[in-house]
């Protein structure tokens, strides 16, 4: 790609996630902070009646609506799901408006700092998450793992460039100015750098990058019949992105039992004990930390 035209910042996709929702508000309300001279900058409130009602979603989980499959089937009728199919219009399927870069701004009540949630490996993608995780320490590189963009459920599949930011730790539906200073900081220098991109003056940056590769989620402790008995060890909690080393703790059971890790290699868990999980039975992921050349 020899030109991004189009930057879309989406935030909002789960309603009660407030950093990404009123920092598009602000915006759309001074559109001069996003402008930039090579690109058009489009904001999206994703999940407009979620937020209003102060709620991730009102029937299904926005960021789950993406798939390929269900954006074509006619069947599907949720809210969210026609909300998914109106911003694949809008991001997408819209030649005249299509979104080059799309960049989702969330927030989690994990320990995750300031994270970048890679779907894919594009370079200009590892290029961008190498040099804002150079310029500030906060920033950690997390890449899922897909086979096939027709696999990825999030906003994040409509587009080969970008990708999320999951900022935290921050309670659902508050606002924490830090946060919120520190993601609006890092969209300004994402949209500079789109800009430099585009002049053929990309800012140098490390040969090498460091990233939390997705190796599997890991549920609570739980009974036969779906209830938990179990929750996240004190020893455990807060420390997204440090080493889980086999015979560490990893849950404590209300009745004060320790349950060890006992997998057999090191693992870097992230997401631990993100309030938003506890429906989807995932108490934290597992990841591989590794140093890759770009």
């Amino acid at each position: 790609m020899n030109q991004i035209n189009r930057v879309a910042i989406v935030g909002g996709t789960h309603g009660n996630e407030f950093t990404g929702a009123y920092l598009i508000q602000k915006f759309a309300q001074f559109p001069d902070l996003i402008t930039r001279q090579s690109f058009d900058t489009v904001t999206l409130l994703a999940n407009p009646n979620a937020f209003a009602a102060g709620r991730r979603y009102l029937e299904k989980d926005l960021n789950r609506c993406f798939l390929k499959q269900d954006l074509e089937d006619p069947t599907l009728s949720s809210y969210e799901e026609l909300q998914a199919k109106s911003i694949q219009h809008t991001l997408a399927s819209n030649r005249d408006k299509q979104a080059d870069f799309i960049l989702d701004l969330h927030s989690t009540t994990a320990n995750m700092g300031l994270t970048i949630i890679l779907v894919n490996s594009h370079p200009l993608n590892l290029k961008l998450a190498a040099y804002l995780s150079q310029i500030n320490p906060l920033v950690r590189v997390y890449r899922c793992s897909f086979k096939s963009i027709e696999e990825i459920p999030f906003v994040n599949s409509l587009c080969k460039l970008g990708f999320a930011i999951e900022v935290g730790p921050i309670a659902q539906g508050l606002l924490k100015a830090t946060l919120f200073q520190q993601t609006e900081e890092l969209v300004y220098t994402i949209l500079d750098y789109v800009e430099q991109f585009n002049q053929a003056e990309i800012p140098s940056t490390n040969d090498t990058l460091i990233l939390y590769d997705h190796l599997s989620v890991v549920d609570y402790p739980i009974r036969e019949d779906g209830t938990i008995f179990g929750m996240i060890h004190p020893e455990l909690q807060d420390k997204d992105y440090q080493a889980l080393n086999p015979g560490d703790p990893i849950f404590i059971t209300f009745d004060d039992k320790t349950i060890l890790y006992e997998g057999t290699s090191t693992v870097w868990p992230i997401f631990i004990n993100e309030a938003a999980y506890y429906e989807k039975g995932i108490a934290m992921c597992f990841t591989q930390r590794q140093q890759i050349n770009i």
